[in-house]
């Protein structure tokens, strides 16, 4: 076996040169078998022992037609460890040509001198096939170092080299594709298939069983898998969460291919295995969004994301891009963030040849003469403003940073959009801002509130504006709210992740806390759509499906890494799961209605919700007196101040901020 390695690694190191020549020898050395082998088919053994004698020409004319149609054909182009489908076809037609040049020559050549049977050349043709092709297949096989691959289910042929076995769910196209790749890398056994369609069950494809899918416990038994790895990209999530229900019930790690999205833009490849889309456990499509709306505030326009670098902000800009708009503005305070969205733009923008300025700004939105300056500069015509603090624990304890962030500054963009003559502006709030217990969600309702304020306003006079100058409204504004995302961060899916690689346990807060969830990519594109409609002041709410119970989601996760929940029930389980208790400011359940009034739009994930709002003046009246009591930290004040003014606000708990509580201890 050592031998056989080292002659193996030997070859494969050779120059490219000395393969080739290499290979056109061994062709010319088959060419020659061939012939002769068409003559022993058609003659018998006895009259063509020896064919050289009166045929030498036919030997000679063969490899010189044969070998430059090889080569114009490119067959010495190709790599034998991928050597595929698109190979064999380029085999057969040089194989077919070269025999058909042959068939001429034995013609003429047959009416002038020796007759030769003419059925030779049909000999030669498909007995060249076999042998120039199969040598290549038979090579093939030696340079991946796996002769038996393909064939584990022949009696004999079984043998454990320690790879974890797998079995593939999904025999179509990608599964084909998983079990070359990880035949390829030697990093997973392909032991089985696993497919729902009838038609193919107890068959065999790319030399592995097909099983149905009830009967995984028997495939499991004859073959030992030790994970499932599904293939089915273009499955909807619906089905893919029937399948993830049904597999739980296996003591399987359960993985998955990437989606043919995700394939088709080179993010990733078929071999590229990872765990379990959480998306797929809520069984939720997208529905396809209307280009319309898509494109009615984007293209061939000036758009600016502030937060540009995080979560949402980084995929609105990915959706932005898209639509083509003439210049895409990234304002983000965080450098690295910044630096990251930048460099995938640029690199979509290069590869798609999209006709995209995209320009990344440093800046804080706290910050209200650089957002004029910037939205001025380059004449902005929709601003979505994503850049916000949302971790609810983390403001609770930074009170002030909270309400300067969240609440001035967002009157900061919005005023500057105003200023600048902005013709839409979109806010991305959140179904925290409904009846808040914490800082966090009702900072953002007030932002809410700051925006249905100024879209009433034909011109008013803005927050510190000591000319009290009038200015001309032109700028509509939007909301749109929704729940969490999932994979933004501070999300609980990659902590379940990493508690699960870890070996657990699985922290929760409480055993019946509840979240609305969505992915990214579907929120982003909502939230461009929903801030292409309404007239100004309209609070869009997303569609976010039915609430998951965070606990039940744990279980899942745990399951699919075939792995047992530990529990009084089950003492003997692998990761436990334990509830630390709600942190401060978090609610059992989210809220994404203020009031029961609302209206469908014309897209079915989105509704129009008609909320409560103060007149500005009155409301900037209370942004005074909250910035004097913030200025003196003075939160006790601050609570009072938001309770007054944020409809259905009602703090849970003792102030936790971090200021205030040294200050009790050291007053």
């Amino acid at each position: 076996m050592v031998k056989y390695d080292r002659l193996r690694l030997w070859l494969v190191s050779l120059p490219r040169r000395y393969k080739r020549l290499i290979q056109v020898a061994a062709d010319v050395v088959l060419v020659w078998i061939a012939l002769w082998m068409a003559f022993v088919v058609r003659l018998g053994i006895e009259e063509a022992i020896n064919p050289f004698t009166t045929h030498l020409w036919i030997f000679v004319t063969a490899p010189l037609i044969a070998i430059p149609l090889f080569i114009r054909f490119g067959m010495y182009r190709a790599v034998m460890r991928y050597f595929g489908n698109d190979a064999l076809v380029t085999i057969i037609k040089a194989v077919s040509l070269s025999s058909l040049i042959l068939g001429v020559a034995v013609y003429w050549y047959s009416n002038h001198q020796v007759v030769i049977p003419r059925s030779i050349v049909f000999n030669y043709w498909w007995l060249s096939l076999i042998m120039v092709g199969g040598l290549r297949l038979a090579m093939r096989q030696y340079f991946l170092g796996d002769w038996f691959a393909g064939i584990q289910n022949v009696p004999f042929t079984n043998r454990d080299d320690g790879l974890p076995k797998v079995a593939i769910y999904g025999a179509g196209a990608a599964g084909n594709q998983l079990v070359a790749a990880l035949r390829m890398g030697k990093v997973m056994r392909p032991v089985a298939f696993i497919d729902d369609d009838a038609s193919i069950t107890d068959r065999t494809i790319s030399g592995l069983q097909v099983f149905k899918s009830k009967h995984i416990q028997r495939m499991v038994d004859m073959t030992g898998a030790q994970e499932i790895l599904l293939a089915i990209p273009s499955a909807t999530r619906a089905r893919r969460r029937e399948i993830l229900s049904y597999l739980e019930g296996f003591p399987l790690h359960v993985r998955s291919v990437p989606g043919f999205m995700d394939l088709a833009s080179g993010r990733v490849k078929v071999d590229d295995i990872q765990e379990v889309d959480i998306a797929d456990l809520l069984g939720r499509d997208a529905v396809p969004a209307q280009d319309d709306l898509i494109e009615r505030c984007i293209k061939g326009q000036s758009v600016m994301v502030t937060g540009a670098g995080g979560s949402i902000g980084s995929e609105l800009c990915r959706q932005i891009l898209k639509s083509q708009p003439t210049t895409l503005l990234l304002f983000e305070h965080s450098e690295f963030n910044l630096y990251t969205i930048l460099s995938e733009l640029e690199q979509t923008i290069s590869r798609s040849s999209l006709p995209v300025r995209v320009l990344p700004i440093l800046g804080s939105i706290r910050n209200q003469a650089q957002l004029l300056d910037v939205m001025k500069t380059w004449s902005v015509d929709t601003v979505y403003h994503a850049a916000a603090y949302k971790h609810v624990p983390m403001v609770e304890h930074n009170i002030a940073e909270g309400v300067l962030n969240n609440v001035i500054g967002t009157l900061n963009t919005a005023q500057s959009a105003l200023q600048a003559g902005v013709a839409n502006f979109v806010l991305i709030s959140t179904d925290k801002a409904v009846r808040p217990t914490n800082i966090m969600g009702s900072t953002k309702r007030l932002a809410e509130m700051t925006l249905q304020a100024l879209s009433q306003e034909l011109a008013p006079v803005l927050f510190g504006d000591s000319d009290k100058v009038s200015q001309v409204n032109k700028t509509r504004f939007t909301m749109v709210r929704f729940g969490n995302v999932l994979g933004s961060s501070g999300s609980v899916i990659p902590l379940f992740h990493k508690q699960i690689k870890a070996g657990g346990p699985l922290t929760v807060t409480h055993p019946k806390i509840t979240r609305y969830f969505m992915t990214i990519p579907e929120a982003a594109q909502l939230v461009i759509q929903a801030g292409s409609m309404g007239q100004g002041g309209d609070v869009f709410v997303l569609d976010m499906g039915e609430p998951v119970r965070i606990a039940e989601l744990a279980e899942k996760m745990i399951h699919l890494s075939g792995l047992s929940v530990r529990s009084e029930k089950n003492p003997h389980g692998d990761i436990a799961i334990e509830f630390t208790g709600l942190r401060p400011g978090e609610k059992l359940y989210e809220e994404l209605l203020i009031g029961d009034n609302v209206v469908a739009t014309r897209h079915p994930m989105i509704m129009s919700a008609a909320e409560d709002h103060l007149p500005w003046e009155t409301l900037k009246e209370r942004l005074h007196r909250l910035l004097a009591a913030v200025a003196g930290d003075d939160y006790g004040r601050v609570r009072q101040l938001l309770r007054e003014t944020v409809s259905g606000y009602t703090p849970d708990g003792e102030i936790v901020d971090w200021i205030y509580q040294q200050r009790r201890l050291d007053p």
